[in-house]
């Protein structure tokens, strides 16, 4: 990964304008948010700058898993061209190989944008810190890194049944993203159970947001420990892999 890093150093000017189109790209998301609001003030009982940190999370969790398991979204590839062979005969794991197979620096433009919303949308919102918010905001950017990074773990999987695994890759991050970035309840009932017992964001994006934001004062410290259950989601994530 170090050897990736700093290939990718060696063309800063290149580096820079990646890094900015990635700053900027995500903005469409962005201000589909901020018009929604304009319009209507309010989704489900729910503020636009609460929905900008379910934004900003979503987009910093989505970052580091894209980035640092890049090695999964090409990992068809692999398997087309007979690669993955080579990854099987050496003495390490398959998956630290694929995680160090690729790595995105480009992406820290999209990593630095969702970092500024979710700075200017907690200082809005007037959150009422305290050692348990504190660790449920941690937990929510660890578990919702290690989700994404099961999506694409069982995207890639996939593709040891099946070609197009990119395309399901793409339907999967992508539309996970999209939904992911509004609180639950704002959504018909079988997306909110979808999103809650079968890829588990309702526990990174819902759950302990409504603790986060004051919605509800009881249980801190178990809202607090709520996104690292959804993080469990790695190891079926994990299983699927192994079988493939």
């Amino acid at each position: 990964m170090y050897l990736l890093l700093k290939s990718q150093m060696q063309y800063r000017a290149s580096l820079f304008m990646a890094a900015v189109t990635h700053f900027f790209q995500p903005f469409a998301l962005f201000a589909g948010i901020y018009f929604l609001f304009e319009r209507f003030g309010s989704l489900g009982g729910w503020t636009m700058h609460e929905v900008f940190i379910c934004y900003a999370v979503m987009g910093i969790c989505y970052t580091a898993a894209t980035s640092l398991g890049r090695g999964f979204y090409y990992f068809p590839n692999e398997i087309r061209t007979a690669s993955f062979d080579r990854i099987l005969v050496r003495p390490r794991s398959t998956i630290l190989q694929i995680l160090g197979a690729d790595f995105d620096i480009k992406r820290i433009g999209y990593f630095i944008q969702s970092a500024v919303v979710l700075f200017v949308a907690v200082r809005l919102v007037g959150i009422e810190w305290n050692a348990a918010r504190a660790v449920l905001l941690f937990n929510m950017l660890v578990g919702g890194s290690l989700i994404f990074g099961g999506v694409y773990m069982v995207s890639a999987a996939v593709s040891f049944w099946t070609i197009g695994a990119v395309e399901i890759q793409n339907i999967l991050a992508y539309g996970v993203r999209q939904h992911a970035s509004y609180p639950l309840d704002v959504f018909p009932k079988w997306i909110k159970n979808f999103f809650t017992f079968v890829v588990p964001f309702g526990t990174i994006n819902y759950i302990p947001m409504q603790y986060l934001v004051g919605k509800t004062e009881s249980a801190g410290w178990l809202h607090a420990f709520v996104p690292l259950a959804g993080a469990l989601f790695i190891i079926p994530c994990y299983i699927f892999w192994r079988i493939g």
